[in-house]
């Protein structure tokens, strides 16, 4: 099992490639996903599932070009639909360019499995209304998108936007997560979950 991270479009949106026995799901491709299909190509990999956390434009641009190239599925989170039909899905404002249209399916919620490996799929609004975090426990790793970064955590300040449901998500679907499970975030580095419960401004006071 390896994850290998991609920052791709305008924001260096981390699109991150899970692959397991020649198997693999690419999480949030926010950008040309050239890179990602080169890396697909030169190890052999088969794309089976194109996962996406929330629907802001930059989490995917990349989505309709994968999946023609690739003809995996796009799940999406359902309550986050609704997003495709302002600026802050479809692209467009502050002058970014706007989203490639993609067909996508509902997202599930609660146990999956995805590529042979068990997945829980939290829903942890707070970011967008329907913010999804997926979890593989057998890797030990979760893909948050914009919920939580190294250090911090997401804008809340955007339409659809809570900081209470976002803190309330970290802290009952997030923090409970084994301690040695790592973060991937939407953008910048990696994290752990002991080490931002240690850590993270945000919610010292909570943790002591």
């Amino acid at each position: 099992m390896r994850i290998t991270s991609f920052p791709l479009g305008p924001l260096e949106t981390n699109c991150h490639v899970l692959d397991h026995q020649g198997r693999a799901l690419a999480v949030d491709p926010g950008g040309d996903p050239t890179e990602v299909l080169d890396f697909l190509r030169a190890e052999k990999l088969s794309l089976e599932h194109i996962l996406v956390t929330h629907l802001h434009f930059d989490h995917i641009y990349g989505c309709a070009q994968l999946a023609k190239a690739t003809g995996a599925p796009i799940l999406a989170p359902k309550a986050d639909a609704y997003l495709m039909d302002t600026e802050l899905g479809r692209g467009g404002v502050y002058g970014f360019p706007t989203v490639e249209p993609f067909l996508s399916e509902p997202a599930p919620l609660g146990q999956a499995s995805f590529i042979g490996l068990e997945c829980r799929c939290l829903a942890t609004p707070g970011h967008t209304p329907g913010s999804i975090t997926y979890y593989f426990p057998q890797v030990g790793a979760a893909f948050v998108g914009d919920l939580i970064f190294y250090r911090s955590v997401g804008r809340t300040d955007f339409p659809g936007g809570s900081s209470e449901e976002l803190k309330r998500s970290v802290l009952e679907q997030i923090f409970t997560l084994p301690g040695e499970t790592m973060l991937y975030s939407g953008h910048g580095m990696e994290t752990g979950v002991a080490d931002e419960k240690t850590h993270n401004p945000f919610f010292l006071q909570d943790m002591f």
